[in-house]
């Protein structure tokens, strides 16, 4: 399989090669907004968005961004996308854009859209290289959004807000604080490890 096939980059960055479990990327945001399904579901759709649309301005301006420079107007394209994210989350999200509070700024220093444009959109084309960000986005959403179904099911007794555990289920206030959001990713990239390791000797 040809390694800028886009399944190749799709199984890489949603399990192999995933930003949270084996990058060890990103990892504030899932300790602050996991306690939260909807929270979580926006933050990283809006990683998603950031990722895919610098690493095709990254990809289409490459040839003319001087190597001195190179990291300092990759920043500054991110920043460009990060601020379309906050207006629009203000704009038709506001309670939304009031929880994350200063999480969707700190998307500009999230590794895994530095680390894509540079590793990737660097030395692509500009589809396969929004490809990239997409798919690195969804290895991103996955991981967070099984964290969060975890603690705000056990720590509210909801999903997407919505209560779907009976009254009488005593909530685990652990669950809605950031100590638990640690122990739940180290379990999942324990639980990863283990399976990819169990598929390499499987081979």
């Amino acid at each position: 399989m040809n390694d800028d096939s886009p399944s190749k980059i799709l199984i890489d960055n949603v399990w192999h090669n995933n930003p949270i479990f084996i990058q060890i990327l990103g990892i504030c945001s899932t300790l602050a907004v996991t306690n939260n399904m909807t929270n979580t579901l926006i933050m990283t759709l809006g990683v998603m968005f950031v990722a895919a649309f610098t690493n095709v301005t990254v990809s289409l301006l490459k040839n003319f961004i001087p190597r001195k420079v190179r990291m300092i107007l990759q920043t500054l394209i991110i920043s460009f996308y990060v601020i379309i994210v906050d207006i629009l989350l203000r704009a038709y999200l506001p309670e939304i854009s009031k929880a994350l509070g200063p999480y969707v700024g700190l998307i500009i220093t999230n590794c895994i859209i530095m680390g894509r444009a540079e590793a990737f959109a660097q030395s692509h084309g500009p589809l396969i290289s929004a490809w990239d960000g997409i798919t690195s986005g969804l290895g991103y959403l996955w991981v967070l959004m099984v964290i969060a179904f975890v603690r705000e099911l056990m720590g509210f007794g909801t999903l997407f807000g919505i209560a779907v555990l009976p009254e009488s289920f005593t909530t685990w206030t652990i669950m809605v604080m950031a100590p638990s959001a640690f122990f739940l990713l180290g379990s999942v990239l324990w639980f990863a490890k283990a399976m990819i390791l169990k598929q390499e000797r499987g081979k």
